[in-house]
Parts: structure tokens; C-alpha cells; sequence
């Protein structure tokens, strides 16, 4: 289930539109999320990862970053990963059809609550059990050409780690994996070049062997 949508601008995490699911409908407690995900856009910068899930507990945060919008919504930790954002395209791609132009003017909070209309719209496409099998399917076709950074969200709200920090933790541990399959790669090969050699040694001193044996 999808329990919260925020939409906010990224260079100073102005919310922009939002929609929550309501206590007795959801039958917990959002506010300390609603709290949480407050302070996450403030942290969010142009130079955070474009999408990322934050784990809260039996809770996940989603968030994509496009044109300077940030659409963020919190879900189950049950309801997949895929369909949360094509869920949150989906918001991105209507919210910059309507608003691309005035995204960079707006002055108050929640300048666009009007767009809460569409994304109850689209929560309850995604939400739908038959249409979110087959949006499984569909999205379970679909290659994720963009790394999604896994993170715990107190970790980056209590101890102040910035997400930008985070993703560069993670290049350098790609580049350090990659670096290490590289030295494989050379130490291996260099293996190889000396078994090749060791057999032709022993070919040759064979041959001379036989040469001057039988001579």
C-alpha cells in the first residue's frame, strides 16, 4: 500500500503538492513519516542520487529526483520496489506536463494541491490488485538502466550522513570492485602465460634431449 506521497522542489524542499492516507484508513499512526520525510527533502540536494529507497522500519521511502522536483511516497515494505516507481514516473511525468513552468515561481507550500486529484488517481491504479499484477509483469520486463541507492533512513536523518555522501561510498565501491576484478583478470591471465610457458620449456628441453641422445 502506498500511505504517502510528497511532492517538493529540490532546491529548497518546498512541498509542492502532497497527499496521505488517513489514520483510520490506514491504521497506523503517519505522523512521525510525515515528519521523517519532511526532513529528508530538506536534505536532498542536486547532487543526491536520482532515486533511492530508505528504509524506515516496516516502512520503505521512495524517492525520485527529476527537472528539480523531487516525488517521494512511502509504502509497505511488502508492495514492490518496481511498481513504487513507476508509480512515482508516473506522478513525475503528469506533475512536469502541468506545472513545468511554474515549478520555479511557486511561493508557498503547497501551491499545487490540486494535483492531489490526480495522485489518488494513480495511487488506486497502483494499488488495484489486478492491475498491479499486471503491472508487475509489465515493469518486471523493464531494465533499470539507473542504480537504486538502498539506505536506513535514520542513519541519514539522525547522524546527519548527506545521500550525496552516501552515493559516493557507493562509486567507490564499484570502482574499488571493479579495480579488483581487473587485478583478477591480470593475475589470472598472468598465471596462464606462465603454465604455457612452463609446457613449452619442457617441450624444448625434451626435444634437445632427444636430439643430442640419439645424435
Amino acid at each position: 500500500m502506498i500511505l504517502l506521497t510528497t511532492i517538493a522542489r529540490v532546491a529548497d524542499g518546498l512541498p509542492l503538492a502532497a497527499s496521505i492516507q488517513e489514520d483510520e484508513q490506514s491504521g497506523r499512526d503517519l505522523q512521525p513519516y510525515h515528519s521523517q520525510a519532511k526532513q529528508l527533502l530538506r536534505k536532498l540536494t542536486a547532487q543526491s542520487p536520482d532515486r533511492c529507497t530508505l528504509e524506515a522500519e516496516d516502512m520503505n521511502f521512495h524517492y525520485l529526483m527529476a527537472q528539480g522536483v523531487c516525488y517521494l511516497c512511502l509504502c509497505e515494505n511488502s508492495f514492490p520496489k518496481k511498481l513504487a516507481f513507476a508509480y512515482l514516473e508516473d506522478l513525475h511525468n503528469e506533475f512536469y506536463d502541468q506545472y513545468r513552468r511554474k515549478v520555479s515561481s511557486a511561493t508557498r507550500p503547497y501551491s499545487f494541491i490540486e494535483f492531489d486529484t490526480y495522485i489518488q488517481k494513480a495511487k488506486k491504479t497502483y494499488i488495484d490488485s489486478r492491475t498491479r499484477r499486471n503491472l508487475g509483469s509489465i515493469h518486471s520486463e523493464l531494465q533499470d538502466v539507473q542504480r537504486i541507492m538502498v539506505a536506513n533512513i535514520e542513519d541519514v536523518l539522525q547522524r546527519g550522513e548527506s545521500l550525496s555522501a552516501l552515493d559516493t561510498k557507493a562509486s567507490n565501491l564499484s570502482s574499488l570492485s571493479k579495480k579488483y576484478r581487473s587485478d583478477a583478470k591480470y593475475l589470472n591471465t598472468r598465471s596462464t602465460y606462465a603454465k604455457v610457458a612452463a609446457v613449452a620449456v619442457f617441450f624444448i628441453t625434451l626435444i634437445i634431449y632427444l636430439r643430442f641422445w640419439w645424435l
